[in-house]
């Protein structure tokens, strides 16, 4: 019997890791990818081995077409199949809109929007021959709403939830489905950047409706329900889980 596999891009720490982890409790293999963190991409991958799955390790910076291409030849090579696309790697310059350069925009573009069209181009190729699949995009309330310093952001996560809501239509034919999951404030190593981030957390321990701060496994939870049989009628949906903090001024 061939496992289903599941890729998870920027899977070596955080939510990605703890998605793949998930993923592997329930039966994937995975295919871990990173740009810079080998050793924890590494431990990641242990991890999963440690479940009883298989894991594949492959660095690719997925801003970069030809990384892409080489990431999933690896997947060929490795698995012979992809069951499961789990967009989740992100970047990007952290400062207000008068002060960003060309090369900020491009890479943070290029990182967190260009990379969900052309893995999910190839994922589907993927998909379609094992008649179907499913793609799940993390994105963030920057989309819809204003953070301070996250503009080029916040502007690539509006690009994948629009690119979520055509790749879905296009993709349904194949029995791909295609969503996303647009988090509020969670304290992971990606937060630590942020030069107001105590100022983002204090608002969102204060000011979130549920009582508590969204944890990564509320996150983890809502992806993993959209690559359940159970969420087989939602297509090109953004699932909000911010325990209500965005409902208020």
């Amino acid at each position: 019997m061939t496992n289903k596999v599941a890729l998870v891009t920027g899977s070596s720490r955080g939510i990605g890791k703890a998605i793949a982890l998930r993923l592997a409790e329930n039966g994937y293999d995975i295919v871990v990818n990173y740009a810079r963190s080998k050793g924890a991409a590494l431990e990641t991958a242990a991890e999963i081995e440690a479940l009883g799955r298989r894991a594949l390790v492959v660095k690719a910076n997925v801003g970069k077409i030809d990384k892409i291409k080489e990431l999933f030849n690896e997947i060929d090579q490795a698995f012979g199949r992809l069951d499961v696309f789990i967009n989740n790697a992100a970047s990007g310059v952290l400062r207000p809109a008068m002060e960003l350069e060309e090369s900020h925009w491009d890479w943070t573009m290029d990182i967190n929007s260009k990379a969900l069209l052309f893995c999910a181009q190839e994922a589907a190729k993927r998909m379609e021959k094992n008649n179907g699949g499913t793609i799940v995009s993390l994105s963030s309330l920057g989309s819809i709403r204003y953070l301070e310093n996250y503009t080029t952001v916040g502007v690539s996560k509006a690009a994948v939830e629009a690119l979520t809501r055509y790749l879905a239509v296009e993709l349904a034919s194949k029995n791909i489905s295609v969503n996303a999951v647009s988090g509020g404030a969670v304290d992971t190593d990606a937060l630590k950047h942020f030069p107001n981030r105590e100022e983002l957390l204090e608002d969102a321990k204060k000011q979130t409706p549920a009582g508590r701060i969204v944890e990564p496994e509320d996150l983890v939870n809502a992806v993993m329900f959209l690559v359940s049989d159970h969420a087989s009628m939602i297509r090109g949906q953004t699932i909000i889980v911010d325990g209500g903090r965005s409902l208020l001024m």
